[in-house]
């Protein structure tokens, strides 16, 4: 092919790519974080086309932050249904009359029974087809071979997960009262790797790069972070219950997060070319942190020392 001919497709490509619009956004605080609920929309940059995302047996699964920004591109730009709650940090939805840092006691930990299990209690939409509901119950049911949650089917239990085809990736932080709201959406989230994201948002857990501690692993280029989207890079103060900051979590987003110019907004150090943000599966710290928040003691020996851990790790059982 001639250099003229690449020139021309080249450019092509890249008119093609777009640039943000800029757009006004209305900030309001719910006493922890900050939630986004207007703004315009601004062009596909970091958010290609999401036409096509429905999950595909015969293809690798996506990777899991990216897959869940495209499919969320319209909440985190201000095109909220009426009955979708404000979504804060990608994926993470808010009650915005509720009290401000509802994690920060046991009450929004699920409870522990006499045997050391821990009971999440579920429904499932009836609006998934029968292979969607293979896939999110494969991810339901993986957390119980290395961990103490035990995602049941409901009987008559008054908090329970409601796993529905909302519009977008999302869950609460934790365990709320009553009905708790899980979406997957049909159309690009029935991944087993997202289900896990976002059951482990259900447990407690924040994104890896918004922990208290994230600012000695990564650095964060807010000049490339597009336009009214800076909040999702916030901190928060977090509990690392001792782990190592976790650059291949299931739980962190990509290097390219939220850009307005295809340029990184996250950056590992010391070492830049760490990969990050494109696992399809729980890391080992991820369950790490599961157990470490849930199982008890004696329950992290009798179950996890068949497991190789390190040093460091066993201290902790």
């Amino acid at each position: 092919m001639s250099p003229a001919r690449l020139t021309v497709i080249a450019t092509l490509l890249a008119t093609a790519c777009g640039l943000p619009l800029n757009g006004k956004y209305r900030e309001v605080q719910d006493g922890y974080n900050s939630v986004l609920l207007l703004g315009k929309p601004h062009e596909k940059e970091f958010f290609p086309s999401v036409g096509r995302l429905r999950a595909d047996s015969s293809k690798k699964d996506p990777d899991i932050s990216d897959q869940i920004l495209k499919v969320n591109e319209h909440l985190l730009t201000g095109q909220l249904p009426s009955h979708s709650p404000p979504i804060i940090f990608g994926d993470i939805a808010v009650d915005p009359l509720g009290n401000s840092d509802r994690c920060a006691s046991d009450r929004c930990r699920w409870p522990s029974a006499d045997n050391g299990q821990v009971v999440v209690p579920y429904v499932i939409a009836s609006v998934f087809s029968n292979n969607e509901r293979a896939v999110i119950e494969s991810g339901l049911q993986s957390f119980s071979s290395r961990t103490c949650i035990r995602f049941q089917p409901r009987n008559n239990e008054q908090d329970f997960i409601s796993i529905e085809s909302q519009s977008g990736c999302f869950s609460f932080i934790g365990r709320n009262r009553g009905l708790q709201v899980v979406s997957l959406q049909r159309q690009g989230c029935v991944f087993k790797g997202i289900v896990q994201h976002e059951l482990l948002h259900a447990l407690g857990f924040h994104h890896e790069q918004n922990r208290s501690d994230r600012d000695g692993f990564v650095d964060i280029f807010f000049e490339n972070i597009m336009p009214g989207m800076e909040s999702n890079f916030r901190k928060v103060n977090t509990n690392n219950l001792g782990t190592r900051y976790d650059y291949n979590s299931i739980m962190h987003y990509g290097r390219t997060a939220f850009s307005r110019n295809r340029r990184p907004t996250i950056v590992p150090k010391p070492d830049p070319n760490v990969n990050i943000g494109n696992r399809q599966d729980f890391s080992p710290e991820d369950i790490t942190k599961v157990n470490r928040l849930y199982c008890s003691r004696e329950w992290n020996r009798k179950h996890l020392l068949q497991y190789k851990t390190k040093p460091e790790e066993e201290q902790h059982l």
